[in-house]
């Protein structure tokens, strides 16, 4: 199975990027969802995580508000590191299961990895091929107030706090350039897709 990573900038089109390669028929593993996932009660990263944040992060119904928790992180580098170290290992943990599912399923497969940070935790030198979704910085800030309904002093704080696009371009395979429409970013989808699809089959002979 080919496994391919998927990462962007903020509001620069990795999940309809993401949803395009499902499409196609590549198998897709959101980390996004998998976090959601490992910090549900009962989950591996729930209990450390309201030990470490107290019961001020947790709802009516017990679960973690997951909005609460980032604003309290978004300032403090050190909290944001003890929380990836709870969070990060059982993201990885649920993500080589479903790695190891699809190439049982399909080994001749194309695996999909949508990740915000895949570069900023190595997670990328686990995958075979790095895809880095991009646009100019004017397109993510009208994209992110549109879409989150917030504002633009807010987006650039976020974008300022973030690995650059130019540094994560320098890890890519490909680049999916999001600044057009959705048209020419399916066409450049397509056409990776079947390069990706050569090299499945090529390393399956």
């Amino acid at each position: 199975m080919l496994k391919v990573g998927l990462t962007g900038g903020y509001a620069t089109g990795k999940s309809f990027v993401a949803a395009e390669f499902e499409r196609l028929g590549c198998y897709l593993i959101q980390a996004d969802a998998l976090g959601h996932s490992v910090l549900q009660p009962g989950a591996a990263a729930y209990a450390p995580t309201a030990e470490l944040f107290g019961p001020e992060i947790l709802l009516p119904d017990s679960t973690i508000d997951r909005k609460k928790l980032a604003s309290i992180v978004f300032d403090s580098p050190e909290l944001l590191t003890r929380l990836n170290a709870i969070v990060h290992p059982a993201v990885f943990q649920l993500e080589e299961q479903m790695l190891a599912d699809f190439a049982t399923r399909d080994p001749h497969g194309i695996v999909i990895l949508e990740a915000a940070i895949l570069i900023e935790t190595g997670r990328f030198a686990h995958y075979d091929k790095l895809i880095v979704t991009a646009c100019d910085r004017e397109t993510q800030i009208a994209r992110g107030i549109k879409r989150d309904g917030t504002t633009r002093e807010a987006i650039v704080a976020r974008l300022d706090k973030q690995l650059s696009l130019e540094e994560k371009k320098r890890y890519a395979d490909f680049v999916i350039d999001t600044s057009g429409s959705k048209e020419d970013t399916v066409k450049q989808v397509k056409k990776i897709f079947f390069v990706l699809k050569q090299r499945a089959e090529a390393a399956a002979r």
